[in-house]
């Protein structure tokens, strides 16, 4: 499934709604620690897509079905493609910094992430597994700990 995206920040929050629309259907509850985790990545990249390259965007939710079961083994898959052929660019971001740390969040919440082009742009994607443990601490894409990045944050353009 998928949503088209204006460049324009106001979209941000319909691709949350949207997004949360349609967990429902695939059995995953909004009061499910994976849904908020989803809600909050589908939130970082659709703004990385809007701010950064001023162009439309798609966003696309490939969501299991939904399944008999106390956990069903599933992943979840998050992508915005967007028009920009640019690959993400490391970034520092100082602790002052009102921005730059989008993909460092992506980094520590997903289990997965990456990007490749797309057409005449790219396609940056992450994937939640269902049923795997809880990630650690969003804290450190703010600065609380050390991540595979040392202190860079990506900015997506």
């Amino acid at each position: 499934m998928q949503l088209e995206i204006r460049p324009d920040p106001a979209e941000v929050g319909r691709a949350r709604r949207w997004a949360r629309s349609r967990l429902a259907g695939s059995g995953i509850t909004a009061d499910e620690p994976l849904a908020e985790t989803l809600i909050l990545l589908v939130s970082e990249l659709v703004t990385n897509a809007v701010v950064h390259t001023g162009r439309p965007a798609v966003l696309r939710l490939c969501l299991p079905a939904p399944a008999a079961g106390e956990c069903p083994s599933a992943t979840v898959r998050v992508e915005v493609a967007d028009g920009s052929s640019r690959a993400p660019v490391p970034r520092c971001a100082g602790g002052d910094a009102t921005g730059g740390r989008g993909l460092a969040l992506v980094d520590c919440l997903a289990d997965r992430w990456g990007w490749s082009p797309d057409g005449a742009g790219k396609s940056i994607w992450c994937e939640l597994d269902r049923c795997s443990a809880p990630r650690e601490s969003a804290a450190l894409a703010y600065g609380g700990g050390s991540s595979a990045y040392e202190g860079l944050a990506f900015e997506a353009v």
